[in-house]
């Protein structure tokens, strides 16, 4: 296996400092950084905290306008090779900080990137908020989610279990992130995802207007398809 490095973009929406959330996204970014260099890669981590940004957080929601914060954010997110999101639990749902962040990117500026989905909580009731809630809204993002959720109630943190399934995630996100799959898809079949106007990172450099779509907002008539 070719050396190689890789940028992890760990993104934490703890409402505390310590708090933890970000207890648990350090542990698996942690471990992550080790395996990876067990398998002789570098591993750089950027920590993005959303309570940091949540000044900034209505103005982009209302009008996408991004503060400094939002757009350096954004910028790690776009050199990631990998993420991690770590997400306290309220009622049954991932904080409105953390799904309010994730609604302001643009939709296609994570399609690909392999994604640990991590979450805290004061009670293990909790626990499927993971896979039932956080995982749709990555599949809609279209990330590569792994297949090892995280979740942590306060009991947990000292159980070697829990430590189980970080490995575990951690390894799922080093052989996805080596596969080089985020780059390849989005140099192989970009053009084949469907890109909002202006919302391709830059990447989109003419709008296809010979669209069925785009044809109706110019005032075309629909013309069907013959194969």
């Amino acid at each position: 296996m070719t050396p190689q490095t890789f940028s992890l973009a760990v993104i934490s929406a703890g409402a505390s400092d310590p708090s933890s959330t970000k207890l648990l996204a350090d542990r698996t970014a942690q471990k992550v950084v080790a395996l990876a260099k067990e398998r002789g890669h570098d591993v750089t981590v950027t920590t993005i905290e959303i309570r940091e940004l949540l000044t900034e957080l209505p103005q982009a929601l209302s009008s996408q306008f991004m503060g400094p914060r939002f757009r350096a954010a954004i910028d790690a997110l776009v050199g990631a090779d990998a993420l991690i999101a770590a997400a306290p639990v309220y009622k049954a749902a991932a904080s409105a900080a953390f799904t309010g962040f994730f609604q302001v990117l643009d939709n296609d500026l994570l399609i690909g990137k392999p994604t640990i989905l991590a979450a805290t909580a004061g009670t293990a009731r909790h626990a499927l908020v993971v896979d039932q809630e956080m995982r749709s809204l990555f599949a809609y993002l279209r990330t590569l989610a792994v297949p090892t959720g995280l979740f942590a109630g306060p009991e947990d943190f000292s159980d070697p279990a829990l430590t189980g399934r970080i490995t575990r995630a951690a390894q799922e996100l080093v052989l996805l992130m080596e596969s080089g799959f985020a780059r390849a898809v989005r140099g192989d079949t970009w053009g084949t995802y469907q890109h909002e106007l202006g919302s391709a990172g830059g990447t989109e450099v003419d709008i296809n207007v010979d669209t069925d779509l785009m044809r109706l907002a110019t005032g075309g008539t629909h013309q069907p398809h013959h194969h």
